[in-house]
C-alpha cells in the first residue's frame, strides 16, 4: 500500500460556541490548546504522522481564519493546501472542494476527512484503524468510524452497524445513521450493543465521494465545480469564486451522502463502519472537555492560576487572574480577561444560548477576544474610555501592517522593545526603544518591524470614533481590503 497516496483533509469551519468564552467566532476552539500544549488543529494534522503514503494535508477553513491556520501549520513544521471558504456551507461542500482539488493533477488519493476540533487520546490505535480504513477505501468502499460507546450519551448521533464485512473482519456494513436520542433511547442503543457514536471521520477515495455526490447531491457538486472553475492561488491559500460558492446549497457529509449509502441505493458505492476505541471526544461542550482532561482523585480538572477547596467534579480554567472555587460540585468555571462563565455540567450545552444573546446585542465579546491575532502579530486592548483607547501591539520580525489611514482617530506610538520602521505621509524613519511618534488623523501611515526580534509597542488612540472598521487600506502584504 506504499504507493497509495493518503491526504488528510482537515475541516476547520466550526465556531465552537458552546466553549465560549475561550472559543470565539473569530478565534474558535480548533485554534486553542484545550488538551495539551498544541492546539486542536495542530493535534489533528499531526495525528496521521506515520501512516504509509501520507501526503501534505488539505485544510478547509473560513477565510477569516486563514492566517491563524497558516501560522499554526508553520509552527508545526508542516506545509499544506489551505482551501478558503468565503461562506460557511457545512461539511459536504467543504469535502467536495477538497476532493476536486485533490484530483486537479489526475490523482485519485484516499482522503482521510477529520474535523479539526476533536480529541483522540490514543493516537496509535487511531492510526492502526486508519490503515485498515485506507485499505478498504482503496477497494472503493466509503468508510467511517463508529466510537464504541461507554455511556448512554444524548449529545452524539449514532450509527447502527450491520453484518461483518467480507473484506475486513474489523469492519461492518453501515446499517443506518440515527439522530441524537433522548436518554431512554440512548440507553436502549447501549444495551443493544450494535450502535456506535458517530465520529464524523470518513475515509474514501476522492473519486468515490464525487461519484456518490453526483447521484445524491448533483447540485452541490455543480456549485463546487463552478466555484473552483475561477480558482486563484496565493501561496498555500486556494481561493474559490465567491459568487459561485455563495449559491452552493449547505449540507453535511452524513445527510448528503452517507445516510444514502447506508440504505444501499443502486449506483452508489458500498459503505462500512469500523468500531474505534481510542479516547475520542468531539469536545462539543465544557462537560465533554472535563471528561477527557486529567483529573484529581475528587474529579477536579483545572488549568491556570486556580485554587480549589472542597470541590468535586469541577472544571476551572483561569486565563488572566487567580480563580478560587469553594464547595462546588459538577460545576464549570472559565475565566478570560473579558468574560467569566459559571455553569452546571448538565447545562453546558446551553452556553450557545448566551452566545446567541451576545450576538443579538452586537457585543464584540461573542466574536473577539481582547487579544486579537493578525497575520503580522497581535494586539491586546488594554484600556478604553470616551474618546481614547490603549493597545499593546506585538509585530513579528520582518512583518508589517498595511499602509493605511483613519478618518476619525489619531495615534501615539511608544516603542517598548525592538525597533519600528514608520512611514508617516512622505516621511520614513526609525523609532527605537523608549522613543515615540505621533500619527495625525487623516495621514497615511505604516508600521513595520525591520529587526530580528519581536517589536512591542503601546498605541494610544484618540478621536471621535475608535472602531476597527475605521481603516482605509492602500497597500497590504496580506491581501486584505
Amino acid at each position: 500500500m506504499g504507493f497509495l497516496k493518503v491526504i488528510p483533509v482537515v475541516l476547520s469551519g466550526g465556531s465552537g460556541t458552546r466553549l465560549w468564552p475561550l472559543s470565539r467566532e473569530n478565534h474558535p476552539k480548533q485554534l486553542l490548546p484545550l488538551v495539551g500544549e498544541r492546539t486542536m488543529l495542530q493535534e489533528t494534522v499531526a495525528r496521521l504522522d506515520g501512516v504509509p503514503g501520507l501526503g501534505e494535508p488539505f485544510l478547509v477553513c473560513n477565510e477569516e481564519h486563514r492566517f491563524a491556520v497558516a501560522e499554526q501549520l508553520r509552527l508545526l513544521g508542516k506545509r499544506g493546501q489551505i482551501l478558503l471558504e468565503p461562506y460557511g456551507r457545512n461539511t459536504a461542500p467543504a469535502l467536495t472542494l477538497a476532493a476536486l482539488w485533490a484530483q486537479r493533477d489526475g490523482d485519485d488519493p484516499v482522503l482521510v476527512v477529520m474535523p479539526a476540533d476533536h480529541v483522540i487520546v490514543e493516537r496509535a490505535a487511531f492510526r492502526a484503524a486508519v490503515v485498515r480504513a485506507v485499505a478498504l477505501a482503496d477497494r472503493g468502499v466509503a468508510v467511517t468510524f463508529g466510537i464504541t460507546p461507554d455511556c448512554p450519551e444524548t449529545g452524539y448521533g449514532y450509527i447502527q452497524r450491520g453484518e461483518r464485512s467480507t473484506l475486513d473482519d474489523a469492519a461492518y456494513a453501515l446499517a443506518r445513521f440515527v439522530e441524537k436520542p433522548d436518554r431512554d433511547t440512548a440507553q436502549a442503543y447501549l444495551d443493544a450493543g450494535d450502535y456506535l457514536w458517530n465520529s464524523g471521520i470518513f475515509v474514501m477515495k476522492a473519486s468515490v465521494w464525487l461519484s456518490a455526490l453526483s447521484v445524491c447531491r448533483p447540485d452541490i457538486l455543480a456549485a463546487c465545480r463552478k466555484a473552483l472553475g475561477a480558482v486563484s492561488q496565493d501561496g498555500d491559500f486556494v481561493r474559490v469564486d465567491r459568487a459561485a460558492f455563495e449559491l452552493c446549497p449547505p449540507d453535511s457529509i452524513d445527510y448528503a451522502v452517507m445516510e444514502r449509502l447506508s440504505a444501499g441505493l443502486p449506483g452508489l458505492p458500498g459503505a462500512a463502519v469500523i468500531p474505534l476505541s481510542a479516547g475520542w471526544s468531539d469536545v462539543g461542550a465544557w462537560d465533554a472537555l472535563w471528561k477527557v482532561l486529567p483529573k484529581s482523585g475528587t474529579g477536579n480538572a483545572w488549568r491556570g492560576d486556580v485554587l480549589l477547596e472542597g470541590c468535586s467534579n469541577t472544571l476551572a480554567v483561569s486565563e488572566s487572574r487567580l480563580v478560587a472555587c469553594v464547595g462546588l460540585k459538577d460545576v464549570v468555571v472559565v475565566e478570560t480577561d473579558d468574560a467569566v462563565l459559571v455553569a452546571h455540567h448538565s447545562a453546558t450545552q446551553n452556553v450557545k444560548k448566551i452566545v446567541d444573546r451576545l450576538k443579538a446585542e452586537k457585543r464584540a465579546v461573542a466574536q473577539w477576544h481582547r487579544k486579537v491575532h493578525r497575520p503580522w502579530g497581535w494586539y491586546d486592548g488594554v484600556d478604553a474610555g470616551e474618546r481614547f483607547q490603549v493597545k499593546r501591539i506585538c509585530v513579528k520580525p520582518g512583518a508589517s501592517l498595511s499602509l493605511q489611514m483613519h478618518h476619525h482617530r489619531a495615534e501615539h506610538w511608544i516603542v517598548v522593545t525592538g525597533t519600528a520602521k514608520v512611514v508617516r505621509g512622505d516621511e520614513t524613519f526609525l523609532v527605537s526603544e523608549n522613543q515615540s511618534t505621533y500619527i495625525p488623523l487623516g495621514v497615511k501611515h505604516r508600521l513595520e518591524n525591520p529587526g530580528i526580534a519581536v517589536l512591542e509597542m503601546i498605541e494610544v488612540q484618540s478621536g471621535s470614533y475608535l472602531g476597527e472598521d475605521d481603516i482605509v487600506r492602500f497597500e497590504d502584504t496580506y491581501g486584505r481590503g
